[in-house]
């Protein structure tokens, strides 16, 4: 299988560096930027399609990139006959499991509540590797995920709809945080696939094996979709969720984990709500809290401690 170039330390065993920044640094901030859109453009595409017609098309359709993408760098989908299992496990887990209970939550909670659980995904992804012996983390690095964590807490209260969990929401938020814990284990689980394949191959080796389980419960949903209501809104929406939010997003979360470990790749994910401020700014005039900022702060705090060598 061809590797995707520069995801690979170099020969010291550290990544290779554009200044201050390591190109893993980089890419991990880029998907950082197209995970903060894509709440909102999801949101928007929701309000056209029904959740599981909208992610059954998206996987579907980020399925067969991923094995043009494959094949056309030469690739092969072998495995080894002991890694099926483990295999099967983390497609279950990462790509039927989570989808599900994230589009679904996504569609019955608050954006802000959606951040507010995702950002325990650095937490999870600490424990989950800890108690399967995967993954030591370092206590700087724990403290790195408990002030990024602390941040997103503070962006969250400082909307103006504040920190309110339960009530209407409460279904929502619970679906959202069993989503986190499920996309905490598929991190952790892949990591020792890492080590045999790579990051391109394991993840359509993983697609495949969740998204067919997961196109079954989409089925009905797929053909009682009216796609004649979709609007040119609600089709560029699934452009970009599954070209940018899953393949190129999936593509380097991998080559992270790969490179730098779980935790330190996890905790990234807590800018997420960083990039859905400035983006509610910049697409719908939402003015920004003082505590936001503040909390903005405080996990970019959290990441350069991450960051630490």
């Amino acid at each position: 299988m061809a590797e995707v170039r520069g995801d690979k330390p170099d020969r010291s065993g550290r990544p290779v560096r554009f200044g201050e920044f390591s190109v893993t640094d980089v890419l991990m901030l880029g998907v950082v930027v197209v995970w903060g859109f894509n709440f909102s453009i999801i949101k928007g595409a929701l309000a056209e399609m029904a959740p599981l017609a909208f992610n059954g098309l998206r996987f579907l359709l980020a399925s067969v990139t991923m094995l043009i993408l494959t094949r056309a760098m030469g690739g092969d989908l072998r495995v080894q006959r002991g890694d099926w299992p483990r295999l099967a496990l983390v497609g279950l887990i990462g790509h039927t499991i989570y989808q599900i209970l994230f589009i679904v939550g996504l569609n019955r909670t608050q954006a802000g509540h959606s951040s507010l659980m995702l950002g325990l995904t650095p937490v999870f992804v600490a424990l989950i590797g800890l108690a399967l012996g995967i993954e030591r983390v370092r206590a700087w690095v724990w403290a790195s995920i408990l002030l990024s964590f602390a941040g997103v807490v503070l962006i969250t209260s400082g909307s103006s709809n504040g920190l309110h969990l339960g009530g209407p929401t409460l279904v929502g938020d619970l679906l959202t945080l069993a989503a986190t814990l499920c996309w905490a284990s598929f991190t952790v689980l892949s990591k020792p696939l890492l080590s045999r394949y790579s990051p391109i191959k394991l993840i359509t080796l993983t697609m495949l094996l969740g998204t067919v389980p997961f196109l079954a419960l989409a089925t009905p949903a797929l053909v009682a979709q009216d796609y004649s209501r979709v609007t040119a809104t609600g089709w560029l929406g699934l452009l970009y969720s599954y070209s940018l939010a899953i393949v190129a997003a999936y593509i380097v979360w991998y080559t992270s984990v790969q490179r730098v470990g779980n935790a330190r790749t996890a905790i990234f994910s807590n800018l997420t709500p960083v990039v859905a401020l400035i983006a509610a700014w910049l697409l719908r005039g939402e003015t920004l809290a003082p505590l936001q900022f503040i909390g903005a702060a405080v996990v970019l705090l959290g990441i350069s401690l991450a960051r630490r060598r």
